[in-house]
């Protein structure tokens, strides 16, 4: 039983939880934004343990629809579906139970938060399935990543502002940054076995729009700062926002060679971008 349990934890990326904070950090800038700096506790803990949920179900979709792929993959060959250590039977049904139990948390929100989670259950569902349709899966996780921002608006001011969109499209063109640094490492085994990425699509000016999406999401948190209310963000957020600007400068010294490992290390270094622009907020609003 432990055995099925630690496969299980395994299949859900427990032990790999920047997933969760690539996630979770958006989820709280809207969360902090929309409460004015003084979040509920009960829509604090519905959310986190809705992106810890949320996030879990999305690696067991993702490797029940890449289970024939990933046994090809040298970074994926050994997870559990493609190992044969857990059943695709097995992986639908727990994808099943983590929803149900997000599902769960949700109703202890109003309407409005209720409908938007049916689309956050939509994205998280159908994400995977994009790779083989479209060189621009990385916009739609940006998608199903960030549905969380307008949910949180809603559950504490009962509607989606402007404000919630904007940093909605700052959370995709992020993701579009981190997810394409992660292709790039699987870039060569993708060619070979027909696996879409931006990373395919961007080839040898990946450098150059990345560089190009990473200004346009500082400018997008700009904006969304100059949106806040009851006034715009101070300067600790402003600060937050030069801070992530060193970063993302540094992972592009990373990503410069291109090299597999160098990417994989910029992609997951991505979330104290998220980090700090959380502080920054959380300062602010103080």
């Amino acid at each position: 039983m432990s055995d099925r349990l630690k496969q299980y934890a395994l299949l859900m990326r427990l032990d790999k939880p920047v997933g969760i904070y690539l996630l979770l950090w958006p989820t709280l800038w809207a969360i902090w934004i929309a409460s004015e700096g003084k979040p509920d506790p009960l829509v604090l803990f519905v959310f986190v343990a809705g992106v810890i949920l949320m996030r879990s179900a999305g690696c067991v979709i993702n490797d029940f629809a890449d289970r024939k792929i990933d046994a090809h993959v040298q970074r994926t060959e050994d997870r559990p579906i493609a190992a044969g250590r857990v059943s695709s039977k097995e992986a639908i049904i727990l994808f099943v139970i983590l929803c149900l139990i997000a599902f769960g948390l949700v109703l202890f929100m109003n309407s409005l938060t209720i409908k938007l989670s049916f689309v956050a259950v939509l994205l998280a569902a159908s994400y995977p399935f994009m790779k083989r349709f479209t060189h621009l899966p990385q916009f739609y996780l940006g998608f199903a990543f960030g549905w969380a921002i307008p949910m949180a608006f809603a559950a504490i001011q009962n509607s989606v502002p402007p404000i919630a969109w904007i940093l909605l499209l700052a959370n995709l063109i992020w993701a579009v940054i981190y997810d394409t640094m992660y292709a790039m490492v699987d870039r060569e085994d993708d060619l070979k076995i027909g696996v879409k990425s931006t990373a395919i699509l961007f080839g040898e000016h990946d450098l150059m729009i990345i560089g190009m999406l990473q200004f346009l999401m500082l400018i997008l948190l700009l904006v969304a700062g100059n949106m806040a209310n009851p006034n715009s963000l101070g300067w600790p957020y402003h600060l937050s926002l030069l801070i992530s600007a060193a970063l993302m400068l540094q992972h592009r010294v990373l990503i410069r060679e291109r090299e597999a490992a160098k990417c994989f290390q910029a992609f997951k270094q991505n979330h104290w971008i998220g980090l700090v622009v959380l502080f920054g907020i959380i300062l602010s609003l103080l």
